[in-house]
């Protein structure tokens, strides 16, 4: 966490985010400029019991330099103003900088002209409107009335914010990957020859209204309410770790994506009657319920505009279809026999994906679940 430019910025700031408690112990490291003068401090300090640390940038410098091996293993409940991208002492629990962070992921706050080159160089950064104008908040990424917003922007948005836009972005992926999938199994049937799957409008109105509603409505979703969020901030540690969205879960969908591109390409040559227009008809409908269907199982919070792009998405495709005699066979889709075989391969193609996850959440559930019975 960055602080301001002064010891009492960084006192109060670490005392308000309560990484230090109100009546705890505070130490000032004087300030020293030789080994002798670093040594006589650090011993002072370490006969102390339960004190937190204030460092100015000088003085650390000067103890790394002559007693670096010392400085890192003192004892101390939350140092203040070391590097961010140095190792925390031994025993501490987290640490409050200056304008020292390199080789990490800083978020900057700042309320004051001061601080709008230290937000403009960080990866994210938060202006206050306080009482020296809105310069930092008109140069930030975020701006917040009062510093204890925060918090809030942070375990509540913030936290959203990721879980979504992973979960938006994976979907676009499949999106693609199952079109592309069912593409090239049919290509390879034909002895690999240069014809289309899907032609025209098919693949516009896919990328486009049959799809798009549901997809981007992921944004709407939330595991957890926000009271739980701010109750319990330790949520926001499995966020650290990446897995929302990393290799695996990348890996995961590519599969997902196989998996299903293949198997309702496959079942439409199987099942299909005699015609080709029939191969179409019955894999782009399942592709598009099955596409609904994995944005269903997915949500794990409805919101009501979420069912509002599941039906309007799946409404502009049976009413397109009458625009649409050239590429799907109106009067066959409208048979007992069409209609079975798009639920046999939507179901194949969705059923085996519901269950690993339900056995997944039942004998390995996230951290969240337990605040969701």
């Amino acid at each position: 966490m960055l602080t301001g430019d002064k010891l009492e910025t960084a006192t109060c700031t670490a005392k308000n985010a309560h990484l230090i408690t109100r009546n705890q112990d505070i130490h000032i490291f004087r300030s020293v400029t030789t080994r002798g003068e670093a040594h006589l401090e650090l011993n002072a300090f370490r006969r102390k019991h339960d004190c937190a640390l204030v460092i100015s940038g000088d003085s650390l410098e000067v103890c790394l330099k002559y007693y670096e091996y010392e400085s890192w293993s003192l004892r101390v409940s939350v140092p203040l103003w070391f590097a961010a991208d140095a190792p925390h002492p031994e025993g501490s629990d987290s640490a409050s900088c200056c304008r020292s962070a390199r080789g990490s992921s800083p978020c900057a706050v700042g309320d004051g002209g001061n601080d709008v080159s230290m937000i403009q160089e960080a990866d994210c950064g938060v202006g206050v409107e306080g009482k020296e104008g809105k310069q930092a908040s008109l140069a930030a990424d975020f701006s917040v009335t009062q510093f204890k917003h925060l918090g809030r922007l942070l375990m509540v948005h913030g936290r959203n914010s990721y879980k979504r836009s992973a979960a938006l972005s994976q979907f676009v992926i499949h999106r693609s990957l199952c079109i592309s999938a069912m593409q090239a199994v049919f290509s390879s049937v034909f002895y690999f020859a240069s014809v289309p799957l899907y032609q025209g409008f098919l693949i516009i109105g896919y990328s486009t209204i049959y799809t798009m509603f549901p997809v981007f409505s992921l944004v709407l979703d939330k595991d957890v309410k926000s009271e739980v969020a701010m109750l319990y901030p330790e949520l926001y540690k499995d966020l650290l770790k990446g897995r929302p969205l990393s290799f695996k879960t990348f890996l995961t969908w590519v599969l997902i994506s196989i998996y299903q591109g293949s198997i309702i390409m496959y079942g439409a040559l199987l099942l299909f009657d005699s015609e080709f227009l029939h191969i179409v008809s019955i894999s782009f409908t399942s592709l598009i319920l099955t596409e609904l269907l994995m944005v269903a199982l997915t949500i794990q919070t409805w919101h009501w505009l979420m069912i509002v792009g599941e039906l309007l998405s799946l409404s502009c495709y049976i009413a397109s279809l009458v625009f649409l005699p050239s590429l799907i066979d109106i009067y066959f889709i409208t048979t007992v026999s069409f209609l079975w075989k798009v639920t046999v391969i939507t179901l194949v193609s969705c059923l085996p994906l519901y269950i690993l996850k339900y056995l997944r959440r039942r004998f390995s559930p996230p951290n969240y679940s337990k605040l969701t019975t």
